[in-house]
Parts: structure tokens; sequence; C-alpha cells
């Protein structure tokens, strides 16, 4: 009896979603790329292992039914680079990433249409060398309290090789690989949107600030040269420059801007009036939080500082339209976290109806600033399966597909089930013919 009213509930709930927004597949080009995202160290399984022999099934699952986005770097590096020379600390290590990428374009080019260089340069720069999160675990006070590290000058030196590693890989793929290969070739940026926390030019201003020193401070020099002008200024003689040679090697820009999104917050100036920075912002002199007089900018989940909050997709893509001259866009991440709990059941962790709303509301969103003239060409859900999630590891779920951990048996999530008929359907709005369907969704 309880499943039956759970799934009726279930069942409800979309068709009062579908009802309200009339989002539908339609509502984007016909070319418009839809997808789920992974990445290879969180989810890479072990096929080949333990001198195993291929199956039918191993050969038949990797002939290619999908368009691949590669991705150079996903945050991890070889530890012998941090040894040898300190990574992303070291101008050295710009050469070797060339190095790595030609590799990759000559080994995979003629299968990888859409390279990425990096992932997320922003928060890997902020996470390492900043607050200390993530390895090499570099910073200093306030920001964070590490042995060892400067988190006053390292982040910008690392960004710097970061950019200029980027600027390489694109050198070489333009000058050998592109025409022959016919791909395109982009970067990945975290972005989060953010609001004024009062009504104040002070306030405003921050929320310019906030978003130069977490998206400019890597779009501006490859779309424009050089770093943004309010970052010159907070910093001065700490932002480092490029040479008019590497200002040149930075003309080659990139094709197509990848976007990962998940949430907004609320930013307050602290350079007029001192106050205490948080550890992501906090060398542009703000602080950020989720809340306003003790209500939230949207709907909390279970990962602390991530709101329900879809206006932020459409905010954050028109604002790179508008600085990047539209410069096409796809977006590379976007999903909602669960709680992975042991105590529910597979039927309740897979009813994840929350998730199934986020994505409806994200999508509402992004199809606005399409039908804006933002050109935006392709959505990626993250991600495909429950996976390990970084300093999180496996106490958050983002899959469409749970995964039990013990067994690493996958079951499709409503949200699964819905996505599949989002992208079957040229859409969801109900008829009356529809109603088992939906019913089925839920089970």
């Amino acid at each position: 009896m309880e499943g039956t009213k759970r799934d009726l509930a279930i069942a409800l709930f979309l068709q009062l979603l579908s009802l309200v927004s009339c989002l539908d597949r339609s509502q984007f080009p016909p070319n418009f790329l839809f997808g789920t995202a992974t990445s290879s160290y969180q989810i890479e399984g072990a096929y080949s292992e333990g001198n195993k022999g291929s199956s039918n099934w191993d050969i038949f699952s990797h002939i290619p039914g999908i368009q691949p986005f590669a991705t150079l770097n996903h945050y991890d590096i070889p530890q012998e680079l941090e040894a040898q020379y300190g990574a992303w600390l070291s101008p050295e290590i710009q050469k070797d990433f060339g190095y790595f990428a030609e590799v990759c374009f000559k080994a995979f080019g003629d299968r990888v249409k859409f390279w990425l260089t990096f992932n997320e340069p922003n928060v890997l720069v902020k996470y390492d060398y900043l607050s200390g999160h993530y390895p090499p675990g570099r910073c200093s006070k306030p920001f964070g309290n590490c042995s060892f590290g400067d988190s006053t000058t390292e982040p910008y030196i690392a960004a710097h090789n970061v950019i200029l590693s980027h600027a390489i890989a694109v050198d070489i793929y333009r000058r050998r690989y592109q025409v022959k290969q016919g791909g395109s070739i982009g970067v990945v940026i975290s972005t989060m949107w953010f609001e004024p926390l009062r009504n104040i030019t002070v306030d405003q201003l921050a929320v310019q600030r906030a978003l130069s020193f977490d998206i400019g401070w890597i779009m501006d020099p490859i779309m424009f040269g050089d770093y943004p002008l309010e970052m010159r200024k907070v910093l001065a003689s700490r932002l480092p420059t490029f040479s008019s040679e590497e200002k040149k090697l930075l003309e080659n820009k990139l094709d197509f801007i990848g976007i990962n999104h998940y949430t907004s917050k609320y930013v307050k100036d602290c350079m007029i009036s001192p106050c205490e920075v948080d550890d992501y912002n906090g060398n542009a002199l703000v602080f950020s939080t989720g809340d306003r007089n003790g209500v939230p900018i949207g709907n909390p989940t279970s990962v602390e500082n991530l709101y329900v909050v879809p206006y932020g997709m459409e905010k954050v893509v028109m604002y790179i339209k508008q600085r990047y001259n539209n410069t096409p866009m796809y977006i590379t991440e976007n999903g909602y976290p669960d709680r992975s709990d042991d105590s529910l059941s597979i039927s309740d962790l897979t009813n994840d109806v929350e998730r199934v709303e986020y994505i409806h509301g994200h999508l509402t969103a992004l199809s606005s600033a399409i039908w804006k003239g933002a050109d935006v060409r392709g959505y990626f859900l993250w991600s495909l399966l429950d996976n390990f999630e970084w300093l999180m590891g496996y106490t958050v779920r983002f899959g469409l597909y749970f995964v039990d951990f013990k067994t690493q048996e996958r079951t499709p999530k409503l949200s699964a089930k819905w996505y599949r008929n989002f992208l079957k359907d040229s859409n969801l709005l109900l008829n009356k013919n529809e109603d088992s369907d939906l019913q089925d969704l839920a089970h």
C-alpha cells in the first residue's frame, strides 16, 4: 500500500511539473547535444585487468554509439611531476603538458572531435594552492592552515602556468591536427552565479569582482590576452604578466567554452568595509553566503553551499555570452546531490524526485537563455553513475543510476527514466493516454 501511494505521488508530481512549465525537447535546437558526464578516475572499471581475456561484449560495448568530449586534465597529475619541479608552480609543466596533449591528439584524434584542455582550472588552483583542500595541499592563513604554501601568490602562479599550458595545447592542435582531424578544442570553467547580498552599490560591485576572480581569471587571458582589470586593481604585482610572445600564443583562443554550473550564492563586499572573507572567493575581497536574513537563496541540498537556484543557469550563460562575444558554449556539468544513506531502501534511493525537479528547472532556464540568443550547443548531466566525489568520497550520490558500491549493481533512478523520456519524446506534456507511462516511470 505504501509503495502504491508513493508511486501515485511521484506520478502526480511529474504531471504537475510538466504542466506548469511546458518544458520539452523541441524547445532546444535539433542539433543540440544532450548527455551525461563522467570522469575516468571516478568510475573507471577493470575489464582488462587480472589477465582477463576479451568477451564479445567487451568488444561490442567499445564501439563508438556516443560523441566523446575528451578532457586532458581533470584535477589529478602524475606525482613524479610534483616531486620533480612542483607541478603547476613551475613553467616547466607547460612543455610537458604540450607533449602529453600531442600524444593524445595523435592517438585518439581520429575518434575524438571535441577536446577540452582542462576541467575547472579555476577550482583546481584555488583548492590546490589557496585553501589547500586538494593535493598538494598548499596554503597559508587566513585561507587555510597548511604546513607550506602561500595563498597570496601561488594560486596566481599556478593559474598562469595552466593558462599557458592550455595555449600551448591549442597551438599544437591548430597547427598539426585540427584541419586533418576536423575537431574543435575548448576548456571547462566552473561557474557560480552571484547575487548582491544587499541592494547597495558596493555589493553590486562585489558581484562583478567575484565573477572576475572566478570566471574571468581563466577566460579573460584566453579570450583577450590579459587578466581582468578587477584582478589587477586588487592584486597588483602579485598577478603575473604575459610576455609579448605569450600573448601571441594566446591569440589561438579556443573553439568553445565548457560551463560547469551547479548553484548560486550571495556576495558581500569586504573591500570598503573589511569583513571575514571566505576561503574560495577570499582574494576577491568578498564574503559569499547561501542565505540572506536567514532565508536560503534556494532549497538546500545534501552538499553544503549547493542550493537549488535554476535562474542562475540562465544568468551565468548570458554573462558568458555577453563577455565573450557569444562563443559557442556547452553545459558540461550540471547535477543534483543526494546523501548516501544505508538506512534507506533501494526504492527510496532511486525515487529521486528532487533531482528530476532540479534538472527540469535548470533545463527550463537554459532554454530561456538559448531563446535569448545564447549559442549553447549541448547539456551534459553530472553524473551518469553514483561515483567517488573527491573529498566527499562515496557519501553523496549525483548519478542517474544508483550504484551499490558493495556489489557494483546499477539501478536506474527515476531521473534516468525521466531524462530518457525527455530525450525520446518531443515533449513531456501529458494527455489522457500517458498516465500509464508515468506510473511506469515510478517503478
